[in-house]
């Protein structure tokens, strides 16, 4: 009922008002890729291709990261599949143009009405749909079951926020879930929810997001960056959020005094407040600072490095042997701190990691992760990182020997979806 309900309001808004006052919005101010735009209508020019096709669709920049070590897994397991990765965001579309092995390539999801989802399903035929993205999109949930194919939510995750509401509109949430042939849980207790809420079958393999590849990183680049550095100490302070910035920049004086020549990085999770960020700390800190995206250099001067660009993490957590995970200082729920215990370092996050609960419970039992309460805790933290090596190379192998037992998972879950393509 609530499906169909769905699907007659949308076809009549879409003209009326999300086409001339949303997407023309969302267009003049770039989140929308206008030489692709045709795609967001369920068209596409480039055909599709011979032998199986498996679709896999996430919305953001960490979703569709984290399909990377399935996508690789999946086409090793044939030579005739073919896989399709779909986001909503241009930030997503230029990493995935980047990081996609052959017989994989990027569309962008479709706007969700009957018609574009049918357009997009006719033309596309998936033999499996892998979605990883808690947004239920009615109108292509729908026309993937009418289709009869295949439809499975991996690394589903459900918080205690979205539960609450979820159960008071359970019959929307059953009518959703029943779209989907299994659901794959994070955790246990998300594959419990999922089951609660109407999934038909619900399980729980581990968290994908525990097996993430390697971070691609160009050679030529880190050879520039780190003939910049020199021997300088160095720390990197990731995927900050606003105000985290300041919150360390008013510690960072301090912290020279400490450690001499010291250099840090710091590469916010928007690289459009790069400017914001460089003036407030030059501003308000007194720090002198240099902006990557103005071609600016490291100098012996340079006290702050501002890495406001995008698919180059991997390059910062290369050179630094310490990483700060930001969107953790303030309640903003914490970012992807596996990444970086993956590269070897040495690794540190602050009290909001709600966004990772369940890797932050298994994380703090192997000590894999030093929690930080406030900027005090964290200058102390850093400073004792920063000029003792044997603590230092100590939880940096202790992060890494973590993720490399966590990362396990992936092998269970691609022996699952196996049996959904006959192999």
């Amino acid at each position: 009922m609530f499906i169909n309900i769905y699907k007659t309001l949308i076809t009549v808004l879409y003209p009326l008002l999300i086409q001339p006052l949303i997407i023309k919005k969302r267009q003049k101010s770039g989140k929308e890729d206008l030489q692709r735009f045709s795609e967001r209508l369920g068209q596409s020019s480039l055909p599709r291709p011979q032998g199986r096709l498996i679709w896999l669709h996430g919305a953001s920049v960490g979703e569709s990261v984290s399909m990377l070590p399935l996508i690789h897994k999946l086409l090793d397991l044939s030579a005739d599949i073919n896989i399709m990765v779909t986001t909503g965001t241009t930030t997503s579309a230029d990493i995935m143009a980047k990081r996609l092995p052959q017989r994989a390539f990027h569309q962008y999801f479709p706007i969700d009405t009957p018609k574009f989802a049918q357009s997009f399903i006719a033309h596309w035929q998936p033999d499996l749909v892998l979605w990883f993205e808690s947004e239920l999109w009615p109108s292509m949930l729908s026309t993937i079951k009418q289709h009869h194919i295949p439809l499975i939510l991996v690394n589903g995750r459900i918080s205690d926020h979205s539960y609450k509401n979820w159960k008071r509109f359970s019959c929307i949430s059953k009518e959703l879930l029943k779209c989907f042939t299994l659901c794959l849980g994070q955790s246990e207790l998300d594959a419990q929810r999922l089951k609660e809420l109407g999934a038909k079958e619900s399980l729980c393999l581990g968290n994908l997001k525990f097996a993430g590849l390697p971070l691609p990183i160009d050679e030529h680049k880190e050879q520039a960056i780190a003939a910049q550095i020199g021997s300088r100490p160095t720390w990197v302070v990731s995927s900050t959020h606003e105000d985290e910035e300041y919150q360390i920049g008013c510690f960072l004086k301090r912290l020279e005094k400490e450690v001499p020549n010291l250099l840090t990085i710091i590469a916010p999770r928007h690289p459009q407040r790069g400017k914001d960020i460089q003036n407030r700390l030059q501003n308000e800190c007194q720090l002198t600072t240099a902006l990557r995206s103005a071609g600016e250099k490291i100098t012996p001067e340079t006290e702050v490095y501002i890495a406001d660009t995008i698919g180059e993490i991997g390059l910062w957590y290369k050179l630094c042997p310490i990483a700060f995970i930001g969107g953790s200082l303030i309640p903003h729920g914490g970012q992807n701190f596996m990444e970086p215990a993956r590269m070897h370092d040495a690794v540190v996050v602050g009290p909001h990691m709600h966004n990772f609960k369940e890797a932050m419970e298994h994380a703090l039992q192997a000590k894999a992760v030093i929690q930080i309460k406030d900027t005090k805790e964290l200058y102390q933290e850093i400073l004792k990182l920063l000029t003792n090596k044997d603590y230092l190379a100590q939880n940096a192998q202790l992060a890494y020997d973590w993720t490399m037992k966590e990362a396990q998972v992936l092998d269970g879950i691609v022996e699952k979806i196996k049996g959904y393509i006959n192999l």
